[in-house]
């Protein structure tokens, strides 16, 4: 990402704002985590209820860290052999669970990096309806009440991430399968 937007959209999203971006799976629409007013609107925006908790794109494994989620070993090794990459690691996080993902793809961890190592994102649709792979379809579901629309080409994945929940005793529990199988996560645990 040119300097100058990475700028542009930190000012942005600093600001209280919502920004469309793209992934190594699909578009997401994100805002700061500590901005609770601008996580509203993407519930707004997307018509995503508010039962339903949003993850969060992370930097790298630190930024996870300094969040304050706990990483059991069997999440530390799903981890270190799918991050960056298709992957949400639901973990223990203060008094219950968040769910983190660290995207394979350069320009949107810059961005992360930049705005403190995370940032609540969802996929840029409509709730219930196909996730957008390019600039133009997250526009024409969402992006008109976005703040900033970042395009970066076609998402290369195209599948949403597969989600995972860990548990301080090491239980994994798939709860939704997307571009990593439920077969290829549990060969990498019996692996290491």
């Amino acid at each position: 990402m040119e300097n100058t937007k990475l700028i542009h959209a930190q000012r942005i999203l600093d600001a209280g704002g919502v920004v469309i971006l793209p992934t190594d799976t699909v578009y997401g629409i994100g805002a700061k985590p500590d901005c609770p007013g601008a996580v509203r609107r993407i519930r707004q925006i997307k018509g995503r209820p508010t039962d339903k908790p949003i993850a969060l794109l992370a930097a790298d494994l630190a930024s996870v860290r300094a969040f304050g989620a706990t990483l059991p070993d069997a999440a530390l090794k799903l981890a270190e052999t799918f991050w960056p990459g298709a992957l949400t690691l639901v973990l223990p996080c203060g008094e219950g669970y968040e769910g983190f993902r660290v995207p394979d793809h350069d320009a949107t961890r810059q961005l992360l990096k930049a705005c403190g190592g995370v940032l609540r994102v969802t996929s840029a649709n409509l709730s219930g309806q196909m996730p957008a792979c390019s600039a133009a379809e997250a526009l024409k579901d969402v992006g008109l009440e976005a703040d900033l629309i970042i395009d970066g080409g076609i998402s290369p994945g195209g599948i949403a991430s597969t989600v995972v929940k860990i548990d301080p005793e090491n239980r994994m529990t798939v709860l939704r399968e997307g571009a990593i199988s439920e077969s290829a996560l549990r060969e990498a645990l019996v692996e290491r």
